[in-house]
């Protein structure tokens, strides 16, 4: 069986960072280890507190699972100091690390601020350059870049001055403000779009952390980054058209929609 890492913060609520990460990764068919960076107390409408992992504390996870099943794709999400960075950028190097994919977090879905203002040069200064692909959303996409994005012309001109700055692929999340959740994958010269459906869900907490968990998920399986990048648009389409509705702010969505089978059904006591 294939595996794959996340390293990302906690989500207690259960829709984003390490929890949607490993749901996802399960759904998509590979076995799913995780290092976590941060403890976050959020829910659907909001982050109301966090806790950072110390810096030689996530060293020592990422050696322990290193040293024992070597993880074919990774996945780095919330990572909110520069001393973690550090830490992570040193471990993955070490051990050579392969397929990383890296979702710039620097914001919840409901606002909260995710990341410390220093950790951000250091993630593009010794993150970036390990990455085979980073998937940044418009909000991101506008702080990496320098410029502002209104439409297709200019989400393809910041892709690609994040690509010339840092050397590594570029997914650019477009999302509803921009068009119908098309995103644009752009590499050495090379753009390819990725035409999403319009969803019309307003529970989208957790879809940066699924998409990313999913193309590493592929990556692990040994797609293509085009192909992984398709079947995880694909994935996550699905699971938001399940329409999952829980909590009071902006819910999950469900990432186990095509699980099916014996062990998922429910009593017909109940």
């Amino acid at each position: 069986m294939r595996t794959a890492l996340t390293i990302a913060g906690s989500d207690c609520s259960g829709g984003a960072g390490i929890q949607a990460d490993i749901k996802t990764m399960t759904a998509n068919g590979v076995y799913a280890m995780s290092v976590i960076t941060a403890l976050t107390a959020q829910n659907t409408t909001g982050v109301t507190g966090i806790v950072n992992i110390d810096s030689d504390f996530v060293k020592k996870q990422l050696e322990t699972v290193f040293e024992d099943i070597y993880p074919d794709a990774i996945k780095i999400g919330m990572v909110s100091s520069a001393e973690i960075v550090e830490a992570i950028a040193f471990e993955l190097i070490k051990y050579n690390a392969k397929n990383i994919v890296l979702d710039p977090v620097m914001v919840a879905t409901s606002g909260s601020k995710l990341m410390e203002n220093n950790a951000l040069k250091d993630m593009r200064a010794k993150l970036f350059p390990l990455a085979r692909v980073i998937t940044p959303n418009i909000l991101e996409a506008e702080v990496l870049s320098g410029i502002s994005i209104k439409d297709d012309k200019t989400m393809f001109d910041a892709a690609k001055i994040i690509y010339e700055n840092h050397g590594c692929a570029v997914l650019l999340k477009g999302g509803h403000s921009i068009n119908d959740a098309n995103d644009l994958l752009y590499e050495n010269g090379k753009e390819m779009w990725f035409f999403g459906e319009h969803i019309n869900n307003p529970n989208t907490h957790g879809t940066g952390c699924t998409l990313s968990s999913a193309i590493a998920s592929n990556l692990a399986k040994g797609y293509t980054l085009e192909d992984s990048v398709r079947k995880a648009k694909d994935y996550i389409s699905g699971a938001l058209l399940a329409m999952l509705d829980l909590g009071k702010g902006r819910g999950p969505m469900n990432h186990a929609f095509n699980l099916g089978g014996e062990y998922v059904k429910e009593s017909k006591y109940e």
